[in-house]
């Protein structure tokens, strides 16, 4: 089975076994829907778990799990990745795509010439994510993710077409 990260446990909230999360998933409504399934990946294994309650508090996940309800039983979980089954990830309307999927594809210019392959995208606090592209010789180059520079997206070829301009690479 394999699985995604959507989130990160970064500390316990309170004594009824509420966790802390910081979200990497849009979904966290769904994701966290009392009754859904999620996996904590502690110690090398992947540990099921039935949300029993979700809310937002400033800006993080507060989640507790049936059978969890105390915080002698959650302080080890502190900086745990939160995982789904990739299977369990929603369709995304056409020409849009999950950050994961687009690293390993190769970057290439309008002309079909290799710039390098995605290794990361980042997210940034401005408008748009970046994709980080390592070129032959190590370099990292950034490229923001928009419509002016990514002018396709095949992951069935694994290909990003970058346009490229002065000072971009």
């Amino acid at each position: 089975m394999e699985y995604i990260q959507i989130g990160t446990i970064v500390n316990t909230h309170g004594l009824r076994g509420e966790l802390k999360i910081r979200s990497s998933s849009d979904f966290d409504e769904i994701r966290y829907r009392p009754g859904s399934t999620v996996y904590i990946y502690c110690s090398g294994s992947y540990l099921r778990c039935q949300v029993a309650a979700f809310r937002v508090h400033q800006e993080f996940s507060l989640v507790s799990f049936e059978g969890l309800e105390d915080i002698n039983l959650v302080e080890k979980y502190k900086g745990c990745p939160v995982c789904i089954e990739k299977d369990a990830r929603h369709q995304l309307p056409e020409g849009e795509y999950y950050m994961d999927e687009l690293v390993g594809l190769e970057a290439k210019d309008e002309d079909g010439n290799l710039i390098g392959t995605v290794t990361a995208v980042e997210e940034t606090n401005g408008a748009q994510n970046n994709l980080r592209v390592r070129r032959d010789d190590g370099r990292d180059v950034l490229i923001p993710n928009i419509p002016e520079f990514v002018r396709g997206i095949s992951i069935e070829n694994g290909i990003i077409t970058i346009h490229v301009e002065e000072g971009l690479l």
